[in-house]
């Protein structure tokens, strides 16, 4: 085992990661990662990219770009064209990140789970003002991106944006270790809802799809390219959004500054597609959910 695999290897030990990535000052670091990311001095630009990379899986073969001009520009990187081919089938419902797959499975009434043995209710998830009979007896699925993934999120079908509502909120760590330990973590986060109604016109036409991106620590700004904000922990503007903006399947909507966790909720007729298991890594533009009845 070399010298990175050993480092990673301590920093899995759920005791000190816990402690690493949780009992610090969350918010004042999200805050100085949020700047520091941004500053385009070549030196600190190149050690920063390079410390992220040694500590992860970074792959930028992908990349539309070959340089950068900071590390939040490569965080939020594109991808080159066709990198990303999206399912066709009119009756499935398309990841919209790159993702490992987390808890999911039927909303059972209004109840979901961030993990085993906690679970959640929609109305703290969404708010007082969203109806949570909208998903009852629906699905859930969580979607986890790793900080070297690509961040940025696309449109899960041929859809309208209805509305969105931004929660202040906290920056715990969303990471399974973190999420066995505080209860309604998701909940508790900044994060957005954003409420879309399947087109096209087929027999998903009108079913109601929700994206809620929920920001962590050092990842606490969220970019949608519909509404001329950027939420973030300072932010202080208006916080219901009521929109008209229509998107094709894959079509991008949006990204976090550095990558976190995005909850999608459909209506009830929608599944996990077979054989898509918790653990399990899922690229954007593959299909998530089918429509089932």
């Amino acid at each position: 085992m070399n010298l990175r695999q050993q480092i990673q290897q301590l920093l899995l030990q759920e005791d000190l990661n816990f402690l690493l990535t949780n009992r610090l000052p969350r918010r004042w670091l999200t805050q100085w990662m949020g700047r520091f990311s941004k500053i385009e001095t070549p030196w600190v630009r190149d050690l920063s990219i390079g410390v992220w990379a040694f500590f992860s899986d970074l792959d930028l073969s992908e990349a539309k770009k070959t340089t950068f001009r900071s590390m939040h520009d490569c965080f939020t990187r594109e991808l080159k064209d066709g990198a990303r081919p999206i399912d066709a089938d009119p009756l499935a419902l398309a990841s919209p990140v790159d993702a490992i797959v987390g808890a999911h499975g039927p909303v059972q009434g209004t109840q979901v789970f961030q993990a085993k043995g906690f679970p959640y209710a929609i109305e703290d998830l969404l708010g007082p003002e969203e109806d949570p009979q909208d998903w009852k007896d629906g699905y859930f699925v969580t979607l986890r991106l790793t900080s070297s993934m690509y961040h940025r999120l696309h449109a899960p079908a041929d859809c309208t944006v209805e509305h969105v509502r931004y929660f202040s909120g906290d920056t715990w760590n969303v990471n399974p270790i973190a999420l066995r330990r505080v209860e309604k973590l998701f909940c508790k986060n900044e994060r957005a809802f954003i409420r879309t109604r399947c087109g096209g016109g087929g027999p998903c036409h009108g079913q109601a799809v929700a994206l809620v991106p929920v920001a962590a620590i050092l990842v606490a700004s969220i970019r949608l390219h519909f509404l001329d904000v950027l939420f973030h922990l300072k932010f202080s503007g208006r916080r219901t959004f009521d929109c008209n903006a229509m998107f094709s399947k894959g079509q991008e909507m949006g990204w976090f500054q550095h990558g976190s966790t995005v909850i999608m909720l459909a209506a009830r007729g929608f599944v996990l597609r077979d054989g898509l298991q918790q653990g399990s890594t899922i690229r954007m533009g593959q299909a998530l959910m089918r429509w089932s009845d």
